[in-house]
């Protein structure tokens, strides 16, 4: 089984949004008060080559995106700035590899948010995941006030709503298996959206692959504790963020958020957070 990065393009946000300031309505207020910029972040999605058949996590950035209505929306138009080529969507990168649509069995999307599902449309032949919930806040009228343009899909877009489960994964109270082989699992991360959920991918060694979406912006932030500017429940996010190191504390994990530069290297590297004992091959975490 391997795991590839593939960023899609860059991003420019606000620093209040990564880095929460303030608590309650004022952290949330402050995204577009601030005046300063982050630099240039990546954009990653993740191609798990497994032999059930291919799986992708997220799927990036679309370059049409930023010629579509979803541009129009306030916090697109002055909290964000995006920068792809359309060369640089996870389409052709993934034929570059060697991977084609066909190739491709499922699509679980972390959340909805446009820089993770601009490039459904090189996946018209997969099966697109997402959490039920999700689905939800997306949908109708006020979906679209929240910023879920139903024009920036494409129109076959009609993805399995994915149920997780009330079964425990170490501490991550919902799970579900995404392979038969059980090495591959969503969890739920609740924090950055209300129903935001990662992805699990455990190698042979033991290693466990932590694909977080935005449950932090970076590894540091997650470490610290760190809410961010827009997750709505301040105390939910905040016990996100302590199960991830709880987990990352008990088993060997790599922690792989969308926007840290640094995210391709701990990859590369097998780069773990912190001190965790060794798991055996298709061991799974003790639950509770």
């Amino acid at each position: 089984m391997r795991i590839h990065a593939i960023q899609t393009g860059f991003v420019k946000i606000k620093t209040a949004q990564v880095e929460g300031q303030g608590h309650g309505f004022a952290r949330r207020l402050a995204i577009f008060t601030d005046r300063d910029w982050t630099e240039w972040l990546p954009t990653y999605a993740w191609a798990i080559e497994h032999k059930e058949g291919v799986i992708v996590v997220d799927t990036g950035q679309g370059a049409h995106l930023l010629e579509t209505g979803a541009s129009y929306h306030p916090f697109a138009r002055w909290e964000v700035s995006f920068r792809i080529d359309r060369e640089e969507e996870i389409g052709p990168q993934l034929r570059a590899l060697g991977i084609g649509s066909h190739d491709v069995k499922k699509v679980v999307l972390t959340h909805l948010h446009m820089d993770h599902d601009g490039g459904l449309a090189h996946f018209q032949n997969s099966e697109i995941l997402v959490a039920s919930g999700e689905l939800r806040t997306a949908s109708g009228w006020a979906g679209r006030i929240r910023g879920y343009f139903p024009n920036r899909w494409p129109s076959w877009f009609d993805p399995t709503a994915l149920e997780l489960a009330a079964e425990p994964f170490g501490p991550f109270a919902r799970s579900r298996r995404l392979t038969q082989a059980g090495d591959i699992v969503a969890v739920a991360t609740p924090g950055h959206t209300a129903n935001h959920l990662s992805v699990l991918v455990q190698q042979e060694d033991g290693t466990m692959f932590f694909l977080a979406g935005d449950t932090s912006y970076n590894e540091r932030l997650m470490l610290a504790g760190m809410v961010d500017g827009v997750s709505a429940d301040e105390g939910i996010s905040s016990s996100t963020l302590n199960s991830i190191r709880t987990f990352s504390q008990a088993h060997p994990t790599v922690y792989l958020p969308t926007h840290d530069p640094q995210s391709a290297v701990r990859l590369a590297n097998k780069q773990v957070v912190g001190p965790a004992k060794s798991l055996a091959p298709h061991e799974t975490p003790e639950l509770g």
